[in-house]
């Protein structure tokens, strides 16, 4: 009976464990598309100001 709740707690927070890298991953993936996006504006911009 024991094993069975080790098994059930483990696989909770595991569950949980593995939302919080997803998480983690969707933000990072929104940074670097924001980075990317501010990068490809930057390089976009003339580079000498209208006289």
């Amino acid at each position: 009976m024991a094993g069975i709740w080790r098994d059930f707690v483990a696989a909770v927070f595991t569950a949980f464990r593995r939302r919080d890298e997803q998480a983690i991953a969707k933000e990072r993936r929104r940074a670097v598309e924001r980075l990317a996006e501010e990068t490809i504006r930057e390089a976009r911009r003339p580079t000498d100001p209208p006289e």
